[in-house]
Formats: C-alpha cells, sequence, structure tokens
C-alpha cells in the first residue's frame, strides 16, 4: 500500500506539499520516458511492448484469457498515453522507424 502524500486533507500546507511532490512526481516520469524516446533503440523498445500489449486489436476470446489480454492492453494504452504526453511526436517515429525494419 503506498503511503499518505498528507497526514490530514485539513491542512492546506500539507495540502500543497502533497501537490507538489505528485506534480515533481510525474515530471519525473515523462522525463523518464523522455530518454527513452530519444533514441532509435529507445524508439523501438517502446515499439516493441505496445505491439505486444497488443492495443491496436481486440481482447475478446470468448473465454476467461479476455481478462488477461485486457489487462495487457491496458498497460499497453497507459504507455501510449506516457508517449503521448511527454513526446507527441514520438509516436509516429516509432511508426517511421518500424516501417524501416520492414
Amino acid at each position: 500500500m503506498k503511503k499518505a502524500w498528507t497526514g490530514t486533507a485539513a491542512d492546506p500546507v500539507q495540502v500543497k506539499e502533497a501537490a507538489q511532490k505528485v506534480k515533481y512526481g510525474r515530471e519525473q516520469e515523462l522525463n523518464d520516458v523522455k530518454a527513452i524516446l530519444a533514441t532509435k533503440e529507445g524508439l523501438r523498445f517502446m515499439w516493441r511492448y505496445l505491439t505486444e500489449c497488443g492495443i491496436f486489436k481486440t481482447s475478446m476470446t470468448g473465454s476467461s484469457q479476455t481478462f488477461f489480454l485486457e489487462g495487457r492492453r491496458d498497460i499497453g494504452l497507459r504507455l501510449l498515453a506516457d508517449v503521448n504526453e511527454a513526446d507527441p511526436e514520438a509516436y509516429f517515429r516509432m511508426l517511421s522507424e518500424d516501417k524501416k525494419s520492414e
């Protein structure tokens, strides 16, 4: 379980400090994604996992495997959202690199 950001939500100072921690934490996450996307190797790595997660195909199988595939797809969609937030042009660079490798 994650630790609470504040001791009490009624303390405006604690709330402000917690908001800053969240903001800076998210900025660090996006900087990490930007660093990965800054290289061709990073683009290939990210594309490989986005593809493996099945973000562009249905996860419906008619069996309980659907739940597994949908969990995988959810992670892929989160990765894609991070990519798009960190570097909106990266998706197109990934597509371009993938086409070059075919």
